[in-house]
């Protein structure tokens, strides 16, 4: 248990930035489902406009440090392969 001011206040804040980055994470990830629901359906038109959606969602998510950049990256390369292939 925190036993100084500053550790309890640390705690308040880590809570406030947990509950923050909870909804930002889920946020990214409705934003993947979606898409993920539009390759499924086979809408070239409707899977281009989420890639672009989810694709700034997780660019920003990186920003924010909620995922680590690399990680990021490799999920847009993931899905902008799927949604190309849709196209082929």
């Amino acid at each position: 248990m925190a036993n100084t001011r500053s550790a309890k206040k640390a705690i308040r804040q880590i809570e406030r930035r947990a509950d923050v980055n909870r909804a930002r994470r889920s946020r990214m990830r409705t934003f993947v489902r979606k898409l993920e629901e539009a390759i499924a359906s086979g809408d070239k038109d409707a899977a281009a406009t989420a890639f672009v959606k989810a694709e700034s969602e997780i660019a920003r998510s990186a920003l924010k440090g909620i995922i680590h950049r690399n990680t990021a990256a490799r999920k847009v390369a993931r899905l902008s392969r799927r949604v190309k292939a849709m196209s082929a």
